[in-house]
């Protein structure tokens, strides 16, 4: 691989693009949400800005990171060798800078604008993915997304103690929903991008165990985050409006899951991928809908 020359000159759109915007704003919907769950009236509105702010500020922290620690990696993929870090656009030094302003930024109003638990939630939320997983699980075992998935499904948590100030068994089942739909959402990414992850020498679970295996591994995760998606209405958080939007949205995501398994559609992986995050963005929003016309 030929040495990186970074470039003297640097757009703000280089920097955008460091905090991985598309990620941020689907993490702050479910922070909106958990926000909104967690009250049956409107949310303050010095919560609703000041928290979400806060935590998009500290995500976008842990993206830039992330660029950091992954430019080897990045340079190598196709989907991702254009990234301002891999590309040279922008020195590791500036980026690690930035990183270093938008967390503390993000922390400072976090602790003194919205509540210290959900502050130390988002710091313990960033060290896990920016640490944790993007410099030791990643590299480590083929179960990373799996481990390193928690830090991931944090942001409604965050939304709801940024409201309540404490932790609630509510949007500790918001948290699991996430960390369950993470493994067969990443995974169908990894199929569909394991000869990159192998030339990289990252142990995706396609790379190390075979795609057959990945693939019934897919399906058995689907099957689970199903059973973990109903549960906000076996507990009485959520009504018939959720619950079947759950289950219709759950049963396209078997769907998709099951023809990359039997390889009966062409592009299975990456379109299980995408339909991954529209399931999440939409089963988000069916329980908010649930919620507001249930109270």
């Amino acid at each position: 691989m030929s040495k990186v020359t970074y470039s003297e000159s640097v757009h703000w759109k280089d920097y955008l693009e460091l905090t991985k915007p598309k990620v941020v704003t689907l993490m702050v919907l479910t922070v909106v949400i958990g926000m909104c769950l967690a009250t049956p009236g409107i949310v303050p509105l010095d919560v609703l800005v000041f928290g979400n702010v806060g935590i998009a500020l500290s995500a976008g922290s842990a993206a830039v990171i992330n660029h950091v620690v992954d430019r080897r990696i990045d340079n190598i993929m196709a989907r991702t060798h254009k990234r301002p870090v891999a590309e040279g656009r922008i020195a590791p030094a500036h980026a690690l800078l930035f990183a270093f302003v938008l967390g503390v930024t993000g922390m400072g109003i976090l602790a003194f604008l919205v509540n210290p638990l959900t502050a130390w939630l988002t710091l313990a939320s960033l060290i896990g993915y920016a640490v944790v997983y993007t410099s030791f699980l990643k590299r480590a075992t083929p179960q990373n997304i799996v481990i390193g998935g928690l830090a991931g499904a944090a942001p409604p948590l965050l939304g709801w103690t940024s409201v309540t100030g404490q932790l609630d068994g509510n949007a500790l089942l918001l948290v699991l929903i996430i960390f369950a739909w993470t493994p067969p959402h990443f995974w169908a990414l990894a199929i569909h991008r394991k000869k990159e992850y192998a030339r990289a020498h990252i142990p995706m679970l396609p790379v190390t165990h075979g795609e057959a295996y990945t693939k019934l591994h897919i399906v058995l995760y689907t099957v689970i985050m199903i059973l973990v998606s109903v549960l906000p209405f076996l507990t009485g958080m959520s009504g018939l409006l959720y619950l079947a939007g759950a289950l219709v949205l759950g049963g396209r995501f078997l769907y998709w899951s099951i023809a990359l398994m039997r390889d009966s559609r062409p592009n299975a992986a990456i379109k299980t991928f995408k339909y991954s995050i529209t399931y999440l963005m939409l089963l988000f929003v069916v329980l908010l809908a649930d919620h507001y016309t249930t109270f």
